[in-house]
């Protein structure tokens, strides 16, 4: 469908590949990746759960997993054997993704248009393709928005429903600025992970286990008074619409904000991306119902329970983390690395 509505074959390349992207890293990454750090971190005599930043390099689980893997792959049977299993595991992840039948619907739900909605909905009436900021938006939102007032300081997010997100992902921020020419708009996604949650034990030797910063990159085509911007990253360009906002009567800042991104290719939705922001890094379960009741216009595209994750917060932050794992990640260069990747975006 979506090839039979675009000019070109190569229309379709950089949001699919955008699409393709994230498919293939959750399971191997936000799956296989966090498994893997847990196991190492839990073989036998590796780690002391009274002292975990203690631990040095895992030599005797390196050992271990060099023998096992010769072993396997020491006859054909064995090889046959472990690539169908991986095979399987991986190609059912992704299946669930793209059926949207993942126990995580908020993070990994990569169902194209998504499914029906409501569920009893038939394929002539279910929600298809992008829509326009007047059809999602809360009424009067765009006569009040000031984006100077609005990237002002920092928005903590407590609900998403995004596929470039990972679920074991925490303490999850946005830093908004405008540039000086009024039109330029900086969104700096910060995020910690995976959590002590997701990871007891192998959080504290994560790459990223002291934060990572995103930068996308906008431009508001309209002036500062408006609530729709067109926002690259990824390859792509894409409408980050604010849907609603509620106000502090005290102040007259702006303390709450929905946000809503739509990709879509030849008519069909590649990417649908929903945030519940707010001030500060906690929030009341009454505000967050609230909040829930306000995005009802984009409850087809993704902002219901069932369907957005809810982020962990630390309060106060955990403290900065300084161990073996640490150092080697910057003896490897991979905090410069993750630089270059974020400039990249």
């Amino acid at each position: 469908r979506a090839a039979a509505n675009v000019a070109s074959p190569a229309e379709l390349v950089a949001p699919f590949g955008f699409w393709l992207f994230f498919a293939v890293t959750h399971p191997l990454v936000g799956g296989a990746g966090v498994a893997l750090g847990e196991l190492a971190w839990r073989f036998p005599g590796y780690a002391d759960a009274a002292n975990l930043d203690a631990a040095g390099a895992p030599v005797a689980f390196g050992l271990v997993s060099i023998a096992a893997t010769a072993a396997v792959l020491a006859t054909a049977y064995g090889r046959a054997l472990s690539a169908g299993l991986a095979s399987f595991a991986f190609a059912a992840a992704v299946t669930a993704g793209v059926a949207g039948t993942t126990a995580d619907l908020g993070s990994y739900n990569l169902a194209l248009d998504d499914a029906p909605y409501p569920p009893e909905a038939t394929a002539s009436t279910a929600v298809r393709g992008c829509p326009t900021y007047e059809a999602v938006a809360t009424p009067g939102v765009a006569a009040k928005f000031d984006a100077r007032k609005y990237a002002q300081g920092t928005w903590y997010e407590h609900a998403y429903h995004d596929w470039t997100q990972f679920s074991q992902v925490y303490d999850t921020a946005l830093d908004i600025a405008l540039a000086d020419d009024d039109q330029t708009w900086v969104d700096v996604f910060k995020v910690k992970g995976p959590s002590p949650r997701a990871a007891p034990r192998s959080w504290r030797g994560s790459p990223v286990a002291n934060g990572a910063a995103y930068p996308l990159y906008g431009t508001l085509s309209a002036g500062v008074k408006t609530p729709a911007l067109d926002e690259s990253g990824f390859g792509n360009v894409f409408p980050n619409f604010v849907v609603d906002l509620t106000t502090n009567p005290t102040t007259g800042d702006y303390d709450e904000a929905i946000q809503f991104q739509c990709l879509e290719a030849g008519g069909v939705r590649v990417f649908e991306g929903i945030n519940f922001l707010s001030r500060e890094p906690t929030i009341a379960p009454d505000r967050l119902d609230a909040m829930f009741d306000r995005a009802k216009k984009i409850a087809p595209y993704g902002a219901t329970r069932d369907q957005m994750h809810f982020v962990e917060h630390n309060v106060p932050p955990l403290a900065p983390i300084d161990n073996w794992w640490q150092q080697a990640w910057r003896t490897l260069g991979v905090d410069a690395l993750l630089e270059l990747l974020a400039k990249d975006l």
